[in-house]
Formats: C-alpha cells, sequence, structure tokens
C-alpha cells in the first residue's frame, strides 16, 4: 500500500496538524508574555492560554480523532512496528491514554495557574518576598499531587510527573546517575577550588548591552541557527520556543559588566534552536513534532535530550579551547577596547573559571549539576510530602551549604530564583543533568568522526551540525530517548564520557 493511498491515516494526520497548529498559537502567545507583553495584561493572557490548551486537548481526545485513529492503524496494520505510520499512530494512542486519566479542568486550571504564577513569580523575586509566593507554590503542589494520582505511577507520585518531560525516569532510576556524579565531580570540584584560578576581571568591565547582543546573534549564526527562520530577544529568563521548524525564537539576557552572560545564553539557547530547525520538514505539524502528552508543540524527543543539544554547543563547542583560538578575532573585533590587552588562551580560561555560585542558570559547569540534584530532590520531597512549602528556605540554604559551601544571602538568589514552579512545571529539573550526560555521549561519539573533528578545530562547525541532524535532530519526536542514544553512540544513557571530559578540561586549565 503507497502512502499517498493511506487516506485514514493522511486524516489523521490533518487532524493533528490541527492540534499543532493551536499550540503552536499557544506558544506564540506564551512567548509575547515572556518578552513583550505589559504587565497588565498578565491576568487575561492567562485565560488565552489556558482556552487554546483546552481546545487542542478537546481536539485530541475527541470521538473523531478516535475514530481515524482506529482507521489509521487499521489501514497500516501492515507497515512494520518503527515505520513512521505505526509510530504516530502509537504515539497518537499513548496520548489520549494519557488524557483520558486528566480531567480537561485540571489542565485548565493549571495552565492559568501557571500563567498568573508568572507574574507573581517576577513581583516575588524582585521584592525578595517569598511569602508572596508561598501560596502560589503550595496551590501549585497541590494540582501536581493531584495530577501525578491520575496519571499513575508504580513507586513514587514524582515519576508520574517526569514522565511528562523525561519519559521513563523515576526516582530510583535516577538515584544511581545522581550518585555517580557526585562521587565523581565533588572530589574534582574540591581539587579545583584549592588551586589559582583564572583572572575573570576583564569579563566585568562595561561591554554595552546592543554589542553584546550582536555579538552573541553572530556566534549563533556561527553554530548554524539560521535568522531567516528565528529571532533574538531579551527576556528576564531566557528561553527557546518554535512556532513549526520554521520560526523559532531565541533569548538571553544582558549585563553590561558581565559578558558571558548574554553571550553563553545566545548559545545555550541556539543549540535548542538547532534542534527545532532541524527536524525532519516531513514531521512539521505531526505528533513527531508534537508533545501530545504535555500539550506543547516541540519535536525534540525529551527535555532531557533537547538540552543535550544546549548544552552541547554551549560548552563543548563554545567553551573550548578550538573554539577561542578560531573565534577571539571576532570577539575582540566586536568589543576592540575591552579585550585590547587579552588573548584567545586568556579569553578561554575566564569563560571557563570554576567558582561556585548561588544562581543555577550562571553556575560554571562543574558545579552545575549540583543546582539540579538540589532541586530534584526538593521536588520529589514536595510531592511526597516529606517536605513542607515553608520549610524550603531553610532546606535549600542548608543544600547549597553543604554542596557548595556557600550562604544564601536572600532567598532572590535562592529558593525564588528559577521561573519553573511559577509555570506549574514540577518533575523537569532532572533534563538538565540528563542533557549534560547525553551532551558528552553525543559530543564524543561525533568527534570520533575524522570531519567533525577536523571542522570543529578549524572553526567550521557545519560537519558537527550535520552529524546531529543525522543522528538527532532530524529525528523528531520518533525515537525514544535511550533508543535516539542507542542508534547514535551504541549505548544508552552513560555518564562516564562526561565525566572524562570534565576531568581533562579542568585538570588542564587548574594544573591538576
Amino acid at each position: 500500500m503507497k502512502g499517498l493511498e493511506l487516506v485514514s491515516y493522511a486524516a489523521l494526520l490533518n487532524r493533528m496538524g490541527q492540534v499543532n497548529d493551536l499550540l503552536n498559537a499557544k506558544s506564540v502567545l506564551s512567548w509575547d508574555a515572556r518578552v513583550m507583553m505589559p504587565r497588565g495584561g498578565a491576568e487575561t493572557r492567562a485565560k488565552q492560554v489556558a482556552t487554546l490548551s483546552v481546545l487542542a486537548r478537546d481536539t485530541l481526545v475527541a470521538d473523531e480523532t478516535r475514530r481515524l485513529l482506529d482507521a489509521a492503524q487499521a489501514e497500516i496494520q501492515s507497515k512494520d512496528a518503527d515505520s513512521v505510520e505505526a509510530t504516530v499512530c502509537a504515539q497518537v494512542r499513548e496520548a489520549l491514554d494519557y488524557h483520558d486519566r486528566i480531567p480537561a479542568e485540571l489542565i485548565r486550571r493549571r495552565t492559568e495557574m501557571g500563567s498568573i504564577g508568572q507574574e507573581i513569580w517576577a513581583e516575588a523575586r524582585a521584592k525578595d518576598d517569598f511569602a508572596m509566593f508561598a501560596p502560589l507554590l503550595a496551590d501549585t503542589v497541590a494540582l501536581n499531587r493531584e495530577m501525578a494520582e491520575h496519571i499513575g505511577y508504580a513507586e513514587h507520585p514524582y515519576d508520574a510527573l517526569m514522565y511528562r518531560f523525561e519519559p521513563g525516569e523515576t526516582v530510583a532510576s535516577l538515584q544511581p546517575l545522581f550518585g555517580r556524579l557526585r562521587e565523581a565531580l565533588r572530589p574534582l570540584l574540591q581539587t579545583v577550588m584549592s588551586r589559582t584560578a583564572p583572572d575573570v576581571e576583564f569579563l566585568r568591565r562595561p561591554f554595552p548591552v546592543d554589542e553584546q547582543l550582536a555579538f552573541g546573534r553572530t556566534m549563533a549564526q556561527r553554530l548554524g541557527y539560521d535568522l531567516d527562520r528565528g529571532r533574538l530577544d531579551t527576556t528576564v529568563h531566557p528561553f527557546e520556543v518554535s512556532f513549526t521548524r520554521n520560526d523559532v525564537r531565541i533569548t538571553s539576557r544582558t549585563n553590561e559588566n558581565w559578558m558571558p552572560m548574554c553571550l553563553f545564553g545566545c548559545l545555550h539557547e541556539a543549540g535548542h534552536a538547532l534542534y527545532e530547525q532541524n527536524c525532519d520538514p516531513a514531521f512539521t505539524r505531526t505528533p513527531l513534532a508534537t508533545d501530545l502528552v504535555g500539550l506543547y508543540a516541540v519535536a525534540g524527543v525529551s527535555f532531557g535530550a533537547h538540552e543535550s543539544q544546549s548544552r552541547l554547543f554551549e560548552n563543548h563547542v563554545g567553551r573550548s579551547r578550538a573554539f577561542w583560538e578560531a573565534n577571539f578575532g571576532t570577539a575582540r573585533d566586536a568589543f576592540p577596547e575591552q579585550l585590547a590587552d587579552v588573548d584567545a588562551e586568556a579569553f578561554w580560561r575566564g569563560v571557563n573559571r570554576v567558582a561556585p555560585g548561588l544562581i543555577r542558570v550562571e553556575a560554571d559547569e562543574l558545579s552545575y549539576d549540583f543546582h539540579i540534584m538540589l532541586r530534584v530532590d526538593i521536588e520529589a520531597g514536595l510531592i511526597d510530602g516529606s517536605l513542607k512549602v515553608e520549610d524550603l528556605p531553610e532546606i535549600w540554604n542548608a543544600r547549597i551549604r553543604q554542596d557548595l559551601g556557600l550562604e544564601v544571602p536572600n532567598n532572590r538568589m535562592g529558593v525564588l530564583q528559577d521561573v519553573h514552579w511559577s509555570s506549574g512545571q514540577i518533575g523537569t529539573f532532572c533534563n538538565y543533568t540528563i542533557g549534560n550526560v547525553m551532551a558528552g555521549q553525543l559530543y564524543e561519539a561525533a568527534t570520533k568522526d575524522a570531519d567533525v573533528a577536523a571542522g570543529v578545530a578549524a572553526a567550521d562547525y557545519g560537519p558537527l551540525l550535520g552529524w546531529m541532524v543525522k543522528n538527532v535532530h532530524q529525528h523528531g519526536r520518533r525515537y525514544e530517548r535511550n533508543e535516539l542514544l542507542r542508534r547514535a553512540t551504541g549505548r544508552t544513557l552513560d555518564p562516564e564520557p562526561y565525566i572524562a571530559q570534565l576531568t581533562q578540561k579542568y585538570s588542564e586549565i587548574y594544573g591538576i
């Protein structure tokens, strides 16, 4: 049976295209809320976003969708189980089963609470007032507990929440991964902190904001980010969002006296954008570019897989010695006065300085995962009831003291720093460390290709991007995360390449 003869399957794809359209429209409103919208629009915008979420869900779970799915599955029964058609039908069926367990009103409440919550969080953070945010967080935790019960789980309610972002991960499966990272990274971090740190004062000189954004845009393009299908804006908490592969936007933030913030924000979000811009065009508006469970238009197969691309292009490429040996001239051209007395070696060492800090998004590579493990432990405790919202500042501060040896001076720099809880996202933090581990594993495999390795050394990132497109990006959501890793690297999630890369890099910088 030829593809053109799959009438029912084509009708199902058209139906899923409508779901994708609604979710992309929701994403446009969410992008605007975080980048352009005046503060006064928050309440009505929350209702608009919630309406689109419910419409998308209603379209997905409608009787017509079920009829089309039954007909499509009957039509493709001769196809292999791993065919695109069978995979699409299986993912639609999985989403229907999931949403049948979640009341529509719960989806509406979660979406509306998340939209309003971002404004409450922003004000509470600005005022350093945890008490202002705590009631909303308590409601968010209660709503997510309710979600977990509807989703279902075998061992821990937090497992149900992670399923939406990183299918297959559980509290139990994360423990050996986190344990191995603590075992390897804590002594390395302690050793590094006993050595003389690279100079970074030149990075604190005044760097004009407009020039920072222009330079960040240039570097993102150099990695392969297509500005004909994208744009760069500023926001409080940087993010990437796509409205299909043809419109993929990134944001960053600036600090006139700390140049790396904008630059590496641009590289990080560009990594996300490359995933979306390079999904197979044939998957546009289909379930293979739509998270039908999470009701989000995205081509990445999991949040961790998506994060692997942002961390790979930010850290393995953008913070490498080879990158700055090749690109420092561009940096000096952009900032001739600020970098007049700096060379590529000093710049590379400076942007890789290890200085454990309080803010996750500004953390160096070596201390970053400790921030993530803290948040995962707190979220799991909130959901199983072993931790209370009102106790979070004290718990947070104690863990930062234990893991990083730092004192938290206020809640703005502690428990109030992340946007995730305000938007209702509980269960997603593990994705960042999984993304780090995946990035190390994928980069190791990619650079075994002689053309990729030569390209990276010569500041030609086309071969590396081509490898990622072939092995990761083009597949969209076709393969589950570990299957994607197995196909690309020959094995499932493995922290050893990541640990080895960090050890080698910081041993070189710090003379260990």
